[in-house]
């Protein structure tokens, strides 16, 4: 599962490397310790690193750590190492464990992942991984788990990590030579594209079917435009006219181009009016004719004028003529001089 390292930008290609470069020195011991072979660890570095290489582009790189150790946890010969791995007399306790626990435990002291971690990158609970990893604890004589076992194995393992030559890890991320027809060539680097993953050669007519489909996009694409264009011309021409005003009164409102019709109602819907009952008749001309009534019709007028108010002016009789204030304060005046 490898791919072609995509076009990226300087300061992507530049994080890429520095990344890449952090992580190579862990990934090999734990590859190496898992399979027990250093050429088949190698190998599944470098096309681990060509894998993420191609897809690091698309990954936030906060995530980058998960998606390599998962893309390294995940290949053939480190899931399921082949048979034949040889493996140092001061860490023989690794052949001895299945590889599952194996891995958990070098995820764990090689990689140097938490158990959270390293459970994810697993695909499994942290429980289960935890229970990986004891099965994978060095045991005492009596069975039970060797904490001192535990740190020498760990100590083996950091001291491949410091010990680990910078040559091994300079040819990853140098480009392979071309080898001799006949002859093995080692590890290529993660730089370069894979023989099997490299691009096909593109002879004449697959040169002119490349240069043709630009054409033959653009073409689509003027003829879409043109499409909708003469669509919208067309809807314009033909469209419906414009609802008149009177369409939106609603219903039951009157409008000016419509006014009320009348109609003249038939006899029959006409009201009848009762008949004058004489009894009534007689009984309120009486009330009308009594005069306390009359007088308690104007029990208002009688009780302002007992109140002290004065006495309204009759504007129909003609009044007498009466000197103004100002007039009569200056003939006052001129008395007194």
């Amino acid at each position: 599962m490898t791919a072609v390292n995509a076009p990226v930008s300087s300061n992507a290609a530049g994080a890429l490397s520095a990344f890449l470069r952090g992580v190579e020195r862990r990934a090999l011991v734990v590859a190496e310790l898992q399979c027990g072979d250093p050429t088949v660890a190698e190998q599944a570095l470098v096309a681990v690193m060509r894998a993420f290489a191609g897809i690091a582009s698309d990954v936030p790189m906060a995530q980058w750590p998960d998606r390599f150790w998962i893309l390294l946890a995940h290949r053939t010969p480190i899931r399921v190492p082949a048979a034949g791995g040889q493996w140092a007399p001061e860490l023989s306790h690794l052949p001895q464990l299945a590889p599952p626990a194996r891995l958990a435990l070098l995820l764990r002291v090689g990689g140097g992942l938490d158990e959270a971690a390293a459970a994810q990158i697993l695909d499994m609970p942290v429980a289960d991984y935890q229970h990986a990893l004891a099965e994978a604890c060095p045991r005492d004589a009596h069975g039970h788990p060797d904490a001192a076992g535990w740190r020498a194995l760990a100590e083996q393992v950091q001291q491949r990590l410091r010990e680990m030559p910078a040559s091994r890890l300079q040819q990853l991320h140098q480009p392979a030579a071309v080898p001799a027809p006949g002859k093995d060539k080692g590890p290529a680097s993660w730089r370069a594209p894979a023989p099997a993953e490299a691009a096909p050669r593109r002879g004449p007519a697959r040169r002119r079917a490349g240069n043709r489909r630009p054409v033959w996009r653009g073409l689509l694409i003027l003829l879409v435009t043109t499409g909708v264009l003469l669509g919208g011309a067309a809807w314009w021409k033909h469209r419906p006219a414009a609802v008149p005003p009177e369409a939106s009164v609603p219903d039951g409102a009157v409008s000016t181009a419509d006014p009320v019709a009348v109609e003249q109602l038939p006899a029959d819907d006409l009201p009848v009016a009762a008949p004058a009952d004489p009894a009534h008749a007689a009984s309120d001309a009486a009330m009308l004719a009594d005069p306390e009534l009359m007088l308690a019709r104007d029990a208002d007028l009688y009780a302002w004028f007992a109140a002290g108010g004065p006495v309204p002016v009759d504007e129909s009789q003609p009044q007498p003529n009466r000197p103004e204030p100002a007039a009569a304060g200056l003939e006052t005046s001129a008395a007194d001089e």
